[in-house]
C-alpha cells in the first residue's frame, strides 16, 4: 500500500512537471494581484528662505498598497518585455523636527504629525529576462525605466492651520531594477512573486503664508513588492 501511494505521488510531481510549457514567442502574460510601494525610510531636509535655507526640519513618506496590474510580452524563450501599472497609490508625508516640543520650529510640536498626503502612478516598462530552468519554476531578471506622477497633493487640517499651502511634488524620471519569478500551475495559469527597486525622486515645494517659500529634495526611492495571480495567452 505505501509503495503504491509513493508511486502515485511521484507520476503526480512529474505530471505537474510535464503540463507546464516554456515560455515562446508571441506568448502574452496578463496578471493582478497585490503591490505594496515601500518608500526608503530616510528622511529628507527642509529648506525654508525665510529661516536661513536648511531647518531641523525633514519629511518622510509612508508605505501603500494597492492592486498592481501587469503584461508581459515574450520575443523569444528567454527575453520579454513587461508593463508595470496599478491602481493610484496614496501615501502620507510626515513631518519631522529635531527641535520636538522645546519649543520647535513653528512654536508648537510638529514632531511625526502628518504634514500632507499626495496620490501618484508610477508606470514601468522593463526588459526581463528568464533563465531556462526545465521546469515550472521560471525565475527572472528586469531592468527598466519609470515615469512617476504625482497628483492630488495637499496638506492637513493642522499644517494647513500654521500656514502651509500650495504642495506641489514635480514628477520623476528613473530607472527600476527588479527579480523576481513565476510558478506554473498548468500550461496558462501560474503565479507570480517580484521584488523591485525604483528610482523615485522629487522635488516639493510649499509656501508658509503667502511670502514664505520652503522645499525639500525627496528620494522617494522605494522598494516595491508584488504577488500576483497570472495567466497565459
Amino acid at each position: 500500500m505505501k509503495k503504491n501511494l509513493l508511486t502515485l505521488a511521484v507520476l503526480s510531481s512529474l505530471s505537474l512537471t510535464a503540463i507546464a510549457d516554456n515560455y515562446k514567442a508571441g506568448d502574452i502574460l496578463v496578471r493582478g494581484g497585490i503591490t505594496m510601494v515601500n518608500p526608503d525610510s530616510d528622511k529628507a531636509g527642509v529648506y525654508v528662505e525665510a529661516l536661513g535655507g536648511d531647518t531641523p526640519l525633514a519629511v518622510s513618506v509612508d508605505d501603500n498598497s494597492q492592486l498592481g496590474l501587469n503584461f508581459v510580452y515574450f520575443y523569444d524563450n528567454n527575453w520579454a518585455l513587461e508593463v508595470l501599472a496599478a491602481t493610484p497609490f496614496s501615501h502620507d508625508i510626515k513631518i519631522h523636527d529635531a527641535q520636538g516640543i522645546s519649543p520647535g520650529v513653528f512654536g508648537v510640536n510638529v514632531d511625526d504629525v502628518t504634514l500632507a498626503e499626495t496620490t501618484h502612478l508610477p508606470p514601468t516598462i522593463s526588459a526581463l529576462y528568464y533563465f531556462d530552468t526545465n521546469s515550472n519554476f521560471k525565475p527572472y531578471l528586469g531592468l527598466g525605466v519609470n515615469y512617476t506622477i504625482f497628483f492630488d497633493e495637499e496638506f492637513k487640517s493642522a499644517p494647513k492651520s500654521l500656514g502651509f499651502k500650495d504642495l506641489d511634488l514635480d514628477n520623476s524620471f528613473g530607472f527600476s531594477a527588479q527579480i523576481g519569478a513565476d510558478f506554473q500551475l498548468d500550461n496558462n495559469w501560474h503565479i507570480n512573486a517580484s521584488v523591485r527597486y525604483i528610482d523615485i525622486e522629487t522635488e516639493a515645494n510649499f509656501k508658509i503664508g503667502d511670502t514664505i517659500k520652503g522645499s525639500a529634495d525627496v528620494a522617494v526611492d522605494p522598494m516595491v513588492y508584488s504577488v500576483m495571480l497570472g495567466y497565459k495567452f
